[in-house]
């Protein structure tokens, strides 16, 4: 259930702070095991939610936000396209319920991108329907921003999926 994993994220972020001395290490430990989770959560997502192939890197970005974050953490963040060639996206998320039972990081813990795990999920997932993207946290509550953003960047342009399909 949401609420288990909300809880024992906390506990599994605070172990990794204890096996690694660097920020940098936590965060990419994190993104490791996100994507290991998204490439096996994709196929429970797809069952679950029977939607169709989407069309363009857009319907894919409000997909995620719609209708993914809102199955698995009962929240639905906002989708804005930051780019003129459609394949830059932000999730902008007004509540991150991962963050519920966290007041803020230590001072000597400021480059810890705590909820890193979920850029790893959305990248895994988006391979395995073979969407290459780089996915990090502009924005982060924990670090004094108003909101929470995870930027998605598709690495294909549009036109190169057409092609690919031709």
């Amino acid at each position: 259930s949401r609420e288990l994993f909300v809880l024992t994220y906390g506990a599994l972020v605070a172990q990794l702070c204890k096996d690694y001395e660097k920020d940098e290490d936590v965060n990419t430990c994190l993104d490791r095991m996100g994507y290991a989770i998204g490439i096996r959560l994709i196929d429970d997502f797809l069952a679950r939610s029977s939607v169709k192939r989407c069309r363009s890197y857009s319907e894919t970005a409000d997909m995620i936000a719609q209708v993914a974050f809102k199955m698995y953490l009962g929240v639905t963040p906002s989708v804005s396209c930051s780019s003129a060639a459609g394949n830059e996206f932000s999730l902008i998320l007004d509540k991150n319920p991962l963050v519920d039972f966290v007041e803020e990081l230590p001072a000597e813990r400021a480059s810890l991108c705590y909820c890193n795990l979920l850029c790893g999920v959305i990248r895994g997932a988006l391979e395995m329907v073979h969407l290459a993207a780089e996915v990090t946290f502009l924005q982060d509550r924990l670090k004094g921003d108003a909101v929470t953003e995870i930027g998605i960047t598709f690495l294909r342009k549009a036109e190169d999926r057409k092609h690919r399909r031709n």
